[in-house]
């Protein structure tokens, strides 16, 4: 069910009355019931159309949707990965299979205060871990258009969601490209802000250095919109930014001097092992942005090719820190075998037993590169490392103003294609790792198809707390270009 493409156009629609916010929501709610994709895990019916009632209220008042209410009657379906109160949290794992949390994240309690719908939570692989969404312990999830295709993860259900006509928009969380690679996937825009841009109270940790919630959807316009209202500085999460957050949503509109605009062009990036259909797409909107004035050139970053092991060291290390608090005492289930056992190392293993083979591999990955000996040897040196990277991009962004790249070397691989190897999973982060591990602003805009009928994603990568930028000049290339999956 899709009313409408974007948010102002959906007010347009309540405000002249031939759509109402619980129709809407309802509607939402049936076919989300009826798909067939695997995308939500869990529906909260009766709290969505309590929400849809309370936005019927405010908009028969004449309540204002740009100012106190700028997201009224939007449905968002949230990954579940982020906390909503009172409802189940599973982050796709048996080992929180019946988790209820007292509290909402920051990110979706300002979402609802600005009048957003929450439908439900969306499909993940578990603890966010993966690259194909089909590490969820209650099934993967299916392609919105592709059945036989993966949409990407971890926030895949998050994807599917919103293409598939379940939900306006959505919540994912980015670790190391889990909204840009679904999002690129699936053909829709999907954004990972800079690191402490918006405040990660109320999301399950998995590496607390890198992870980040960020909108998806079907529009630049409606990206900066939500993005707006989700970020800024936050009492309850030290690591968020006290920065101002600008009106992207407005300035989104402003039409951009491409003249004075300089364009990087990562050669790293556009290398070898980058499918032809997606190196075409991206030299097409580079050859229009030439056209159109902007300053495109060529850019080096050394460091990029020890971005995958760099973000696979630092990532499972502070993985397998996070997820010691699920041992069936502070956190998780506790399977009855383990009630009966006798010794607390048989109880861990019953209770940890629970988690997947993939959180396992990362957890012990994780757990041996901080161990006695190895931590100088593995986990500082990924620091270190970390540092040049990020200062690849410090350097770069004196002389461009931002980056453009693929999202991903290929589109959509078809399901269990590289289920048996975990390395060739690894390395489809291969290109959305680099700006993770700098903190930069990334994002992922559609621009084409493949010859299958696939969507290319665009990748956007802005300098620390540059949103504006990229959000302006995807804008640009989704309304001058015409650019779409």
């Amino acid at each position: 069910m899709n009313h409408s493409r974007k948010i102002s156009e959906l007010h347009s629609l309540y405000q002249a009355r031939k759509l109402s916010p619980i129709e809407v929501t309802q509607g939402y709610l049936e076919a989300a019931k009826k798909s067939q994709h695997n995308a939500f895990l869990t529906l909260c019916e009766d709290r969505a159309l309590d929400q849809a009632k309370k936005a019927q209220k405010i908009l028969d008042a004449g309540g204002a949707f740009s100012e106190r209410y700028p997201l009224l009657g939007v449905v968002m379906g949230i990954k579940d990965l982020i906390t909503v109160k009172d409802v189940r949290n599973t982050c796709g794992s048996k080992i929180l299979e019946n988790y209820v949390p007292p509290y909402t994240a920051t990110s979706v309690a300002r979402l609802e205060n600005a009048g957003a719908i929450v439908i439900g939570k969306t499909n993940l692989d578990e603890f966010g871990m993966g690259s194909s969404n089909e590490n969820s312990a209650y099934g993967p999830v299916q392609h919105p258009s592709f059945p036989e295709y993966v949409p990407g993860g971890s926030s895949g259900g998050s994807a599917t969601a919103v293409k598939a006509g379940l939900c306006h928009a959505s919540l994912g969380t980015d670790t190391g490209g889990s909204i840009r690679l679904p999002a690129s996937y699936c053909g829709l825009v999907g954004v990972k802000p800079t690191y402490g841009r918006v405040s990660r109270y109320g999301m399950v940790a998995y590496g607390s250095s890198l992870d980040q919630i960020g909108p998806m959807t079907q529009s630049v316009e409606d990206s900066a919109r939500i993005l707006e209202v989700m970020s800024g500085g936050d009492d309850r999460d030290s690591t968020s930014s006290q920065q101002v957050v600008p009106g992207w949503s407005q300035l989104t509109k402003q039409k951009l001097d491409w003249s004075k605009l300089r364009v990087g062009i990562p050669q790293e990036y556009m290398g070898d092992g980058l499918d032809t259909e997606v190196r075409t797409a991206v030299e097409k909107t580079l050859t229009w942005l030439d056209q159109q004035g902007a300053k495109v050139q060529k850019v080096q970053m050394p460091y990029t090719k020890y971005a995958i092991p760099t973000y696979y060291v630092v990532a499972v290390s502070e993985a397998s820190s996070n997820l010691a608090r699920f041992d069936g005492i502070r956190y998780g289930a506790r399977p009855p075998e383990a009630e009966q056992a006798e010794k607390l190392n048989d109880f861990y293993k019953k209770v940890r037993g629970l988690f997947g083979e993939e959180v396992k591999r990362r957890i012990l990955l994780g757990t041996f590169a901080l161990s006695s000996g190895y931590y100088d040897a593995y986990y500082q040196r990924a620091c270190k490392v970390r540092r040049l990277i990020q200062q690849d991009f410090l350097k770069v962004f004196e002389t461009v103003d931002i980056l453009i790249s693929p999202v991903a070397p290929t589109t959509a691989f078809k399901r269990g294609e590289k289920a048996a190897d975990p390395l060739q999973l690894y390395l489809v982060d291969v290109l959305t790792t680099p700006a993770s591990l700098a903190g930069m602003p990334a994002m992922s805009l559609p621009i084409s198809q493949d010859s299958k009928g696939l969507p290319i994603g665009l990748q956007l990568i802005a300098p620390h707390f540059g949103e504006e930028i990229m959000l302006r000049v995807a804008h640009g290339l989704e309304t001058q270009m015409g650019v779409s999956a």
